[in-house]
């Protein structure tokens, strides 16, 4: 019950997120408006928060893993036209090659992507900054090769 808790409260917080700040927002939804740094650590507090099912100051990567595979399930599985596999991501990049993380190590790693977008340093990572850190981190990625590569004529 408590898993089914959990997971009804991680839905409704990433659906509502989006849509609210929508509201608040004339210029379209949650990541096309300017976010502060509070917010990104808010943001960061309160989804450490519904990650960490026993509530001991530790998600781990088995409880992220099944709130992510409850969350994927409650919007009808990991369909690549939604952003499949994002959840995934998101996981592999919070816990590196560890097996748990805290509360102190999700807030750095989140201000840390918070502070590498917000390019002029004032404290507010606008729309077109967050296009700009994108396109970088686009261009710092190696280009994947393909395997086969096609006979020369």
């Amino acid at each position: 019950m408590k898993t089914l808790f959990v997971t009804v409260a991680l839905g409704a917080m990433i659906i509502s997120a989006p849509v609210a700040a929508q509201a608040q927002s004339p210029g379209g939804g949650f990541m096309q408006r300017d976010q502060t740094r509070a917010e990104a650590q808010q943001r960061a507090d309160t989804m450490f928060q519904m990650l960490d099912a026993n509530h001991d100051g530790t998600v781990t990567r088995a409880e992220a893993e099944q709130a992510a595979t409850q969350f994927e399930a409650s919007r009808g599985g990991d369909k690549p036209e939604r952003g499949g596999g994002r959840i995934q991501r998101m996981i592999d990049q919070a816990f590196g090659a560890s097996q748990s993380v805290t509360l102190p190590q999700f807030e750095a790693q989140s201000l840390a992507r918070f502070d590498a977008a917000d390019l002029n340093r004032d404290g507010v990572v606008s729309v077109a900054e967050r296009q700009q850190a994108r396109a970088l981190r686009a261009q710092a990625q190696p280009a994947v090769q393909p395997a086969v590569q096609a006979p020369r004529q």
